[in-house]
């Protein structure tokens, strides 16, 4: 099996811009990104799924090996219906965050800086504890050792 490499090479200049969008702070950017990165996903499958052949379809004069791999291209449908729903759920959010703050950028959240910033040691309840050993005691609250009843 021969590699294309001008396909791998697209799909690496692809999976680069597309994760490059995605850590930007605006929502479009956001899904901008998640749209090239399920082109270059699909890309990626199309290229590893070998050389173009034959139809998929049963013929018994074709030997196995002259056949093109359905496999590939099922998974790159579902691809696309997955990204298709990402794409429609990120939408819904952009114009949710357009809608109630005119802008689709992430902002910093005051209370996670708050907890990022706190120490992570409390008192109360990272104190020492005193080791019970056991787990049964008589009528009086004494442990009851092993041989004793």
């Amino acid at each position: 099996m021969s590699v294309n490499i001008t396909f791998l090479v697209i799909t690496g200049v692809l999976l680069a811009v597309g994760y490059y969008l995605v850590l930007e702070r605006t929502l479009t950017r956001v899904l901008l990104g998640i749209v090239v990165l399920g082109n270059a996903v699909n890309l990626l499958i199309l290229t590893a799924g070998g050389r173009m052949g034959k139809a998929p379809l049963f013929q018994p004069d074709l030997p196995a090996d002259e056949y093109s791999d359905p496999l590939p291209q099922a998974l790159i449908l579902t691809a696309i219906v997955i990204t298709f729903a990402v794409t429609a759920f990120l939408l819904a959010l952009i114009y949710r965050s357009w809608s109630l703050t005119n802008a689709d950028t992430v902002r910093d959240d005051e209370e996670d800086i708050r907890v990022s910033q706190a120490s992570a040691y409390d008192e109360e309840e990272d104190a020492p504890v005193e080791e019970d050993t056991t787990e049964f005691v008589d009528e009086e609250g004494r442990p009851i050792r092993e041989g004793e009843e």
